[in-house]
């Protein structure tokens, strides 16, 4: 084939491919120019009726794996501390504890021979983590304890954590990409922690995520891209990238990260700041397929409009018997913010998940 012919031949599979579903694999580097967002609408927010300026940032699920309807999301206040919402969105505790950035959790903490959730998020103003202990069964959150990271740390940015074997692990990073490994056991009289490792990306990062199943730690620079660390890394380990920044995919500031595991399948979910939408990858090994991106909108409750802090429950959590995710929303109208839940079935149907 010559000539004409060959370019129309050419053209019309350079169309074909870029008409390619959105759950097929695109390999890293091809920009799926034009990929909509699909619409996802929000089944529930928060609501804060003490406070006229909540400056939310992160959030963080629980349920119990016995009685999944009992469930609760942490949400945290870059001015004030930490809210406990229930599955409809009411507060049911607030602790006045100060500048709140990042926060997580992990069940199985063993403190006087009694099992309850370590959650933990890190202070900005004085440094450090402030922990906590959520006790199953009241459903009560308490203090716990404070972890100062030190002057020369500087202030604690973007804050995951891990549980690998018997261990727990709190990961917390600053704005000049210095990420750093705790180990926290359980002291007489709080938190007790020894850090055991620290890694290095060349920027600014924030969100990051633990897969608990791997070791693996995922964590993401904001301007550049989304990046792999073995948790276990010792200093100077290089990390993998798995997604760049690309304007398309994933827009600038790439914050929040989560882990959703379903039907047997992982999949890698960031909060895309720049444009308020959340890509979606499915982890094959050590490959990263991605299957499109969602925004939160449609339905009767307000769209998500700017987004920091993302989470995710595998499984069922309050009303969603398939699992929930739950994200920021910058402005909820009147200059409020607040957090979304949305039902992962939503998603799946969304991006035709398998």
């Amino acid at each position: 084939m010559t000539g004409p012919n060959r370019l129309l031949a050419a053209s019309m599979l350079a169309l074909l491919s870029a008409c390619s579903p959105a759950e097929e694999e695109i390999p890293q580097g091809t920009a799926a120019r034009g990929d909509p967002a699909r619409a996802v609408p929000a089944a529930v927010e928060t609501l804060v009726t003490t406070d006229p300026k909540v400056d939310a940032d992160d959030p963080a699920l629980w349920a119990d794996p016995s009685n999944p309807a009992r469930a609760v999301m942490f949400g945290t206040d870059k001015s004030d501390g930490l809210y406990v919402h229930d599955m409809h969105g009411k507060v049911r505790q607030f602790l006045a504890d100060g500048p709140l950035n990042n926060v997580d959790l992990r069940s199985g903490f063993v403190v006087g021979g009694k099992e309850y959730v370590l959650v933990a998020a890190t202070e900005r103003k004085r440094f450090g983590i402030m922990t906590y202990l959520f006790d199953p069964e009241t459903l009560d959150t308490k203090p716990y304890g404070f972890i100062p990271t030190g002057e020369e740390f500087g202030e604690p940015y973007g804050f995951c954590m891990g549980k690998w074997g018997d261990a727990f692990h709190l990961v917390p990073n600053n704005k000049a990409g210095v990420i750093r490994r705790y180990r926290v056991t359980a002291g007489a009289s709080g938190p007790q922690v020894a850090m055991t490792g620290a890694f290095k990306v060349g920027g600014q990062p924030e969100g990051c995520v633990v897969d608990d199943e791997t070791g693996r730690l995922y964590v993401g620079e904001e301007d550049v891209a989304i990046w792999r660390f073995p948790l276990d890394a010792s200093e100077g380990t290089r990390p993998v990238q798995v997604a760049a920044i690309d304007g398309t995919r994933l827009t600038a500031d790439v914050e929040g990260l989560a882990v959703m595991r379903d039907r047997g399948k992982t999949y890698l979910i960031a909060s895309s700041q720049g444009d308020a939408t959340y890509p979606v990858w499915q982890v094959e090994g050590d490959s990263y397929a991605y299957k499109g991106r969602f925004a939160v909108e449609g339905g009767a409750i307000d769209p998500v409009t700017g987004t920091d802090g993302l989470t995710a429950w595998s499984g069922p959590i309050g009303p969603f018997p398939e699992g929930a995710l739950a994200m920021h929303d910058t402005d909820d109208g009147a200059g409020q913010q607040n957090f979304k839940l949305v039902d992962w079935r939503e998603v799946r149907r969304a991006l035709a998940l398998q």
